[in-house]
Order: structure tokens, then C-alpha cells, then sequence
């Protein structure tokens, strides 16, 4: 068969065009997928304004009943595909553990929605007054790399319950899983008969988009759960604004602890996730009476002991010095020393291979003995490293324990089986969240009476967000109203 010269041009390019289609994999999570009919916008103006007119529209034509099915679809797909996010997050953000993350999509699910609106009626001779849960409209919010999409499941189970739209600008860092979620929550609700664009994002977040959002005429409250920095930056908007900020949670374990179930409990809440979550704890105060019981408890619950020379290692290859006299990171207190994030959330064995020191079984953690000034204490690692300070009694454990935690209200936990201990800790430390006997996991409902949040505002001082914290106090007065005339 003879081919012109312009044919054999024709063919040559569509072979190139198909190796080269062959070769080159296909983004696992191309941006161009999602568009504005997902509820995700190139423009963050666009999103805000899709989010105002779905909130009128949600206002208007929709009841507590549907915003209750509304919810019940949300937390079908957390449910449903809560493997498929827990890889994306993985894949994408490269920190904390599939297996976990397929847990906390799970705990996001149990969210509650509009049973947690309370209305507060009071009658008398002249009428009655109603005291409504009414909704702020428009909601700006940020999500954390730390937890993406659980945040977009459970902040917009509460914040649509209490009857708003949001508006997500979420860490760049994890903005692919969270259009997905945010696109697959959208099409959920308009199948059981919702609104589009109760939910939208903007598809390249950035500062300069979270400036706009935070100064838009159109939006009423802001939700900030991230580092101080950005907490700090909506505080600064002069719109109300909550902020769930940073974390280093201390646990006490004193001299009346069952000393083996404090070992794994804290294990437990350390390893979780690699440890990236703000509620876990990050460093322990133990009277100097039990220590080396509790510390031999962990090795047999899968911590790795790691000696003086190795800790020395380890802080060289996670932390590196910081010049700046502005705090970094996860942290409102300056520091000589910042965590690497390369090395924030990866699993434990991978220090230990980074720094030649061999295991016969891959650990859930890491501990090690320091003093109370030792970075590891007084930075919030987010790390599956725990630091180990013996103390010679309470009272100095509760001294250095507020001292650790730089008063950023969010959690705290203590093992002990005297109350007078613990009632002294709790006032001494006055978190957000105080969990007693137990890992730090049950201040956020997993095998517990907690609360399931994914913001815990100790910095605005809400504590645990739910529906309620997301709504506006609106008293209706009705006088006469039962006069016939």
C-alpha cells in the first residue's frame, strides 16, 4: 500500500501520540476532572457565591427532615468509600497510615447532625419566648493535611445541620482527595433530592484565596482548624472566627496507675496515625516510682526503646535549628529547633533504618527517656516519638506538664486511680479536652462517650465544634399571640 508524504506525516504523529499516551501514566488525581457542577471552582469568588445562593435556596425550600437525609448521604459515602479516601490521602500527602485513616472516616461518619440542635421555649401570661439555633449563612473554612477529608465530613455534617453552606479552602498539600470528597458529597446530596453547592472548594488553594474568603462580604463565619499561623490570620479578619489551632498533649502517669493498661493505652494513642493528630499524646510526665515498669510495659506493647546515643540520632535526622525569631510550625512558642517535615507522620521503622539501627519486629512507636527542656518534649512533633521525663512527684509532674502543653487549651490525659490527683491535674491544666485512664483517642468518641469533632477550638475557646457551636442565638418574642380579638 503507497501513502502520500502528508499521510505518512498523519500516521507518524497519531503512533507518537499514542506511545507517548501508553507510556506516560495518567495522573491518579488530575485537577481538570472536577468543575463548578461538582462544587468546585477555578475561582474562589465563584465558589463563595455558588455556597450563597445554595444557603438561600437550603433556607427557603428545605426542612431539619432534609437536612437530616441531607447528612445521612454524607455519612453513607464516608462509610462507603472510606478505603478508597484513606489510599488517596496516603498517595497524595505521604503521611500517617492507610489503616487508621480507614478508622477515622469511620469515626467522622458518627458526626452528629440536627439532634444536636437544642431550642429553648419559655411561656408565661403575655406570650412565649423562642430561643432558635438559626445558621450564619455562608461558612469559610480550612481543613489540615493532617485530616483532610475526615474535617470535610464532619465539619459539613455540623455546619449543614446547623442549616449553612461551606465554603473549603483546603491545605494545598491534600487538595485532590479533598475535591474528590467534596464533589462526591455534592452528588450524594442532589441524589436524594438536595440542592447543588452546599459544599464548594476552590480547586488551587492558596493564601491569597484564603485572604479573599476570609474578607468576602458573603461569608458570615470563619472555621479555621490548621497551625497558629493560619488560626492567627482569621482571627485577624474581624468576622467571627473559631480556631481549632495546635496541640501537645502531656499524659501524667502517677504512682497509683495500673500501670500496664497506661502503657498501652499510651502506645495506643501515639502510634495512631503516626501520630500526626493534634488530641495524641506527645509527651509523658511519669513519677520516677513506676517508670521503669511503665517503660518496660511499653516495649511489650511494641515501643522501641531507644538509647541516650540514639535519641542524639534521631534528633539530628528529624529536627533541624531554627534562626527565625517567629514560632514555626505547629507551635506558638519560639524554639531553637523545627521538625523536618519530611520525616513528620512516616512510620516508625523508618527513622530506625534512616539511622542504622536494626529491629526484629517493625514498632509502633518509638520512646525514649529526655529531660523536661528536650525538644522532643516542647515541640509538637506529630511524629510516633514519645519522650519519656521521670519526675520525683505530682506536683512536678503537673508543673512540667502545663509547661509542655504552652497553654493551648486543646488536650491533656492522666492515668492514676486517685481522684484528688486527677482533679488537681484537670484544674491545673484546663484543656479542651482531659481524658482520664484511657488513650486520647476516647476524647473523640472511639470506644468512649465522647464527642466526635474534628476541631477542637481551645484558642476561641468553643472546645468540641458540633452543629450548635455553628449557629446564631435568635430569640422570637410573641406577645398577646393567644388573645382572640
Amino acid at each position: 500500500m503507497q501513502y502520500s508524504e502528508q499521510e505518512l506525516e498523519k500516521l507518524i504523529r497519531e503512533v507518537v501520540t499514542n506511545t507517548l499516551k501508553q507510556s506516560t501514566p495518567a495522573s491518579k488525581h488530575d485537577d481538570n476532572k472536577f468543575s463548578s457542577s461538582d462544587g468546585i471552582f477555578d475561582n474562589i469568588n465563584d465558589a463563595i457565591e455558588a455556597a450563597f445562593s445554595a444557603q438561600i435556596i437550603l433556607q427557603r425550600d428545605y426542612s431539619l427532615e432534609d437536612r437530616s437525609r441531607f447528612i445521612k448521604a454524607i455519612k453513607n459515602f464516608s462509610l462507603e468509600e472510606k478505603t478508597k479516601l484513606a489510599r488517596m490521602i496516603v498517595e497524595e500527602t505521604n503521611l500517617g497510615n492507610y489503616e487508621d485513616k480507614v478508622l477515622k472516616h469511620e469515626l467522622a461518619a458518627r458526626t452528629a447532625g440536627v439532634e444536636d440542635l437544642e431550642q429553648y421555649v419559655k411561656t408565661g401570661d403575655t406570650g412565649l419566648a423562642l430561643t432558635e439555633m438559626a445558621p450564619f449563612g455562608v461558612i469559610g473554612a480550612t481543613t489540615p493535611v493532617t485530616n483532610p477529608t475526615e474535617t470535610i465530613i464532619s465539619n459539613g455534617i455540623a455546619m449543614l445541620a446547623a442549616g449553612n453552606t461551606i465554603v473549603f479552602n483546603v491545605h494545598p498539600s491534600s487538595k485532590n482527595v479533598c475535591a474528590y470528597a467534596v464533589s462526591k458529597i455534592n452528588q450524594a446530596i442532589q441524589t436524594v433530592g438536595g440542592p447543588k453547592n452546599l459544599m464548594t472548594m476552590v480547586k488551587v488553594p492558596t493564601m491569597e484565596t484564603l485572604e479573599s474568603l476570609a474578607q468576602h462580604p458573603k461569608v458570615n463565619l470563619l472555621m479555621g482548624t490548621g497551625g497558629p499561623g493560619l488560626v492567627r490570620s482569621l482571627l485577624k479578619s474581624g468576622k467571627k472566627a473559631i480556631g481549632a489551632g495546635a496541640g501537645n498533649p502531656p499524659v501524667i502517669v502517677d504512682e497509683t496507675a495500673i500501670i500496664d493498661k497506661a502503657a498501652k493505652d499510651i502506645i495506643t494513642g501515639n502510634s495512631f496515625d503516626n501520630n500526626i493528630v493534634c488530641i495524641l499524646e506527645k509527651e509523658v510526665f511519669v513519677i520516677d516510682k513506676v517508670a521503669n515498669q511503665l517503660i518496660q510495659s511499653m516495649q511489650s506493647h511494641g515501643a522501641f526503646y531507644l538509647k541516650s546515643d540514639q535519641v542524639e540520632a534521631l534528633m539530628n535526622l528529624v529536627l533541624e535549628k531554627h534562626h527565625s525569631d517567629k514560632p514555626v510550625g505547629c507551635s506558638y512558642r519560639q524554639s531553637r529547633y523545627v521538625t523536618k517535615k519530611e520525616w513528620v507522620g512516616q512510620d516508625p521503622y523508618k527513622y530506625l533504618d534512616a539511622i542504622g539501627i536494626s529491629y526484629k519486629h517493625k514498632p509502633k512507636n518509638l520512646i525514649c527517656e529526655t529531660d523536661k527542656d528536650h525538644p522532643f518534649v516542647q515541640l509538637e512533633l506529630l511524629m510516633p516519638i514519645l519522650p519519656i521525663v521521670r519526675t520525683t512527684n505530682l506536683e512536678q509532674a503537673i508543673t512540667y506538664a502545663v509547661e509542655a502543653e504552652h497553654n493551648n487549651k486543646h488536650t491533656a490525659m492522666i492515668h492514676s486511680q486517685n481522684i484528688q490527683n486527677i482533679t488537681k491535674f484537670a484544674k491545673a491544666i484546663n484543656t479542651t479536652i482531659f481524658v482520664k485512664n484511657a488513650p486520647s483517642l476516647a476524647g473523640i468518641g472511639v470506644n468512649s462517650e465522647g464527642i466526635v469533632s474534628y476541631s477542637i477550638a481551645g484558642p476561641t475557646g468553643e472546645g468540641i465544634t458540633t452543629a450548635r457551636t455553628f449557629t446564631r442565638k435568635r430569640h422570637c418574642v410573641l406577645v398577646d399571640g393567644f388573645r382572640i380579638i
